[in-house]
């Protein structure tokens, strides 16, 4: 490593969407920033996720960060040149207690409640049984795909700003990062690796109780389709914290344990997205473990498919890709763990990385 004598105010371990929202916190307070990545490009949860900032179902420190968030991402898409669309989320009501759910939330949150006309205008969704909806319209749709690389190319432009990439790191202590390729040297040392911190800092994970989180996700080709807001479902709401405390939620928990167990079995998030050529992002499933096991459940996807087609009301839809998805897991939403005067382990823990990162980076830097 040619430089690795030389020092930087904050290196930064891991150049996911956490890592990269460390960085560009330090930037605008003026410090010099190194980030070290494994891989060549981010590949991990930062570019398998739904590119969804769901910021109105949020609650407490999340949605404060959350709000935070969103005027970076609309600031950070201008500046590095990738797409973030203000295009709300749209949330389908197709039960009783669904709709009694969105109608609490409406009381004390900037949402907008859709009749079952105004939702299908909103979103192409079938109208069998459909009670109605609601607009999240503070919510966010990113290019996820493009997002990590794009404000990484940006970060580098930036004076003070050092990327290693395919860098393995052997392990962290005190302003220090051992590197396969030499040590870097810092003031601070912030380790964003996600999931895998307890491969360079296993007693800290082991101290949090972090597990992994994998998801099922599908690629699906939906010819003509049209989906500008991101599209949540009933099983959303028991998912989101802001929705899952209602009323409506509780009792939509309910019924499904009894009526769809397979839902609740398989821990389903159904939700969609569209991505810019047009392909749906449709997911998820999610199962937890410390390891987990490396095979896909074809029962999960073929559920996911189902689901979909009921939603959208279309036995057209083909599969393009599926793949896992990994998030660090354990109790509370946030890691944030002073190791030592000089190093810190911060991750996001309930899969809302993209939805908070740029408001939690901030607060990390300036505790």
């Amino acid at each position: 490593m040619s430089d690795s004598s030389s020092s930087s105010d904050l290196i930064v371990v891991g150049a996911g969407i956490v890592g990269l929202a460390h960085a560009v916190a330090a930037v605008e307070r003026g410090l010099s920033v190194t980030v070290v990545e494994r891989d060549e490009r981010a590949v991990g949860a930062s570019v398998r996720n739904f590119g969804h900032a769901c910021i109105t179902a949020q609650t407490g420190e999340a949605l404060r960060f959350a709000e935070q968030a969103r005027d970076t991402w609309l600031d950070l898409g201008e500046r590095a040149g990738f797409d973030v669309a203000e295009c709300g989320t749209v949330v389908v009501a197709r039960s009783a207690e669904e709709l009694a759910a969105l109608e609490e939330l409406a009381r004390h949150r900037e949402v907008r409640l859709l009749t079952p006309g105004e939702t299908r205008s909103a979103a192409p969704v079938s109208a069998d049984g459909l009670h109605g909806g609601a607009l999240l319209e503070r919510d966010l749709r990113v290019d996820q795909r493009r997002a990590a690389g794009a404000i990484a190319e940006w970060l580098a432009t930036r004076p003070g700003v050092r990327f290693h990439w395919s860098t393995p790191v052997l392990g962290v202590a005190d302003g220090l990062v051992r590197t396969g390729r030499g040590e870097l040297r810092g003031d601070h040392v912030v380790v964003c690796t996600g999931h895998d911190l307890d491969r360079i800092l296993p007693d800290a994970a082991d101290e949090a109780g972090m597990r992994r989180c994998v998801l099922q996700m599908l690629q699906l080709r939906a010819p003509g389709l049209r989906l500008d807001p991101a599209l949540l479902t009933g099983t959303s709401m028991l998912r989101y914290p802001a929705l899952a405390r209602t009323e409506g939620a509780r009792a939509l928990r309910d019924r499904l344990r009894e009526q769809r167990p397979e839902l609740l079995a398989a821990s389903v998030n159904h939700m969609l997205t569209q991505l810019p050529g047009g392909d749906l992002v449709v997911g998820d499933t999610h199962t937890y473990a410390r390891t987990p096991e490396p095979w896909s459940s074809e029962e999960f996807d073929e559920l996911l498919l189902a689901e979909t087609r009921a939603l959208l009301g279309r036995d057209d839809l083909a599969v393009v890709r599926r793949w896992q998805g990994v998030y660090a897991s354990a109790d509370g939403e946030f890691l944030r763990a002073r190791l030592s005067p000089g190093l810190t382990a911060v991750a996001v823990t309930s899969g809302i990385g993209m939805t908070t990162a740029f408001g939690l980076a901030p607060a990390v830097l300036d505790s």
